[in-house]
């Protein structure tokens, strides 16, 4: 009989990362003023980058407040869309791969 005994080895990490990335997206305070960010355009001193505002654009989104979402970044739509796909096509990959459900 063999099993798999390790089956967190196996486990796509990918899904993982996109699973917490929308926790994170879904836990931000767009009300504040300040924020956390990783973005290196952002930590090395400049002020305009073609990525910031999309996280808290996502939250907006979510929150119903399309216009305010919009002018913060307008690909937060689109993002939603990528991410979902994403971790829609790893799930269905491991359901084929693994025989689960």
């Amino acid at each position: 009989m063999t099993r798999n005994s390790y089956p967190i080895k196996t486990f796509p990490t990918e899904l993982i990362f996109w699973c917490l990335g929308i926790i994170g997206i879904l836990l931000i305070d767009t009300d504040s003023t300040q924020h956390f960010t990783l973005c290196p355009i952002g930590l090395l001193g400049f002020e305009w980058c073609p990525g910031c505002g999309l996280g808290r654009s996502m939250k907006l989104l979510i929150e119903g407040n399309f216009k305010a979402s919009w002018e913060m970044h307008p690909l937060a739509g689109l993002a939603w869309i990528v991410i979902l796909l994403r971790i829609f096509n790893l799930i269905k990959h491991l359901k084929a791969k693994r025989n689960y459900g």
